[in-house]
């Protein structure tokens, strides 16, 4: 099948289209997962309830390295049960069964990936108007939205109804490292009109940030230098008068200094599965954002980002 490993890892260029990752980046994934997954197999197998000797029964069609690349063409693709299965040459169930195993692995991943960013890693930009008033050591954070279905409760879809997208849609807050761009949070998705600083606040990141670390974010976050120290964000205009020229000034370094969050978003959504419509039923969906962000910072590793 063209979707095996053994065929697309000879095209390198189909690999990453399909993959968002390297041959090179696959392989080391593979080789951190792989034990991992075994040993979860066998304790899966091993349960009491289970008449059969590890080895019997129907044997998988697919090699454990294509279980791995299967997720991960599902997450960056995002085709339908029925797509992947014929894809990679299996029945839709099996395709469903895989994804279920897999994915809480590459969650799991995505967690080991982050960490705050650390003190012996400071450099300063060259934005000396914005920087001589901020800690050397940042995150930026934002969130975005995806539309999912309509719920059929009605108090459930006025609950995930978004006046801001006009449709019903999940959020997921990212922070990032300010200097480079390392995913080093994701919280967990919510209903869409949840107010970003709301999720900022239920998340627990600022008390688990150190207090000498700064946080910043766009207008949604304008509440940020109130609850923190080290919080910061742009300056509103005041009502009724003309903006001060220092308040430009800030506002447009400050937009250059936050821009590297919008580029970290943009890299997730490229993983169609969050960006196309959830056909999910919104479950599972804080794993989904979870794996993808683990596989953007791996991506950063493998070049030398972080």
């Amino acid at each position: 099948m063209i979707m095996r490993y053994e065929t697309l890892h000879k095209y390198a260029h189909i690999f990453q289209k399909c993959t968002g990752l390297s041959v090179a980046e696959f392989d080391g994934l593979v080789a951190d997962l792989l034990p991992q997954y075994v040993e979860a197999e066998i304790e899966r197998l091993s349960q009491r309830e289970r008449q059969r000797d590890i080895g019997g029964g129907a044997q998988y069609k697919l090699e454990l390295q294509d279980h791995l690349l299967l997720v991960i063409v599902w997450l960056r693709l995002y085709p339908t049960g029925v797509v992947l299965g014929y894809l990679f040459g299996v029945s839709e169930p099996t395709a469903s069964r895989t994804k279920k195993r897999v994915l809480p692995l590459l969650e799991q991943a995505g967690r080991d990936t982050m960490r705050l960013p650390q003190p012996g890693q400071r450099t300063r930009r060259d934005l000396s108007v914005l920087l001589a008033m901020l800690p050397e050591l940042s995150v930026i954070v934002d969130s975005f939205e995806q539309p999912v279905q309509r719920p059929a409760d009605p108090d459930e879809q006025k609950r995930y109804y978004s006046g801001k997208k006009k449709r019903h849609t999940l959020k997921s807050q990212i922070a990032v490292d300010a200097q480079t761009g390392y995913i080093v949070e994701v919280s967990d998705s919510v209903p869409g009109p949840t107010a970003d600083i709301t999720l900022l606040r239920d998340s627990g990141l600022l008390e688990r940030l150190p207090e000498e670390m700064g946080i910043g974010g766009d207008l949604a976050y304008l509440a940020l230098p109130g609850l923190r120290a080290n919080g910061f964000a742009p300056r509103r205009k005041p009502r009724g008068k003309p903006r001060p020229d220092q308040d430009i000034i800030y506002n447009r370094v400050f937009a250059h200094f936050r821009i590297i969050v919008e580029q970290v978003i943009g890299r997730l959504r490229r993983f169609q599965s969050l960006s196309q419509p959830d056909r999910h039923h919104r479950l599972d969906h804080s794993a989904r954002t979870t794996a993808v962000a683990g596989l953007v910072n791996r991506h950063f590793m493998a070049v030398g980002i972080v």
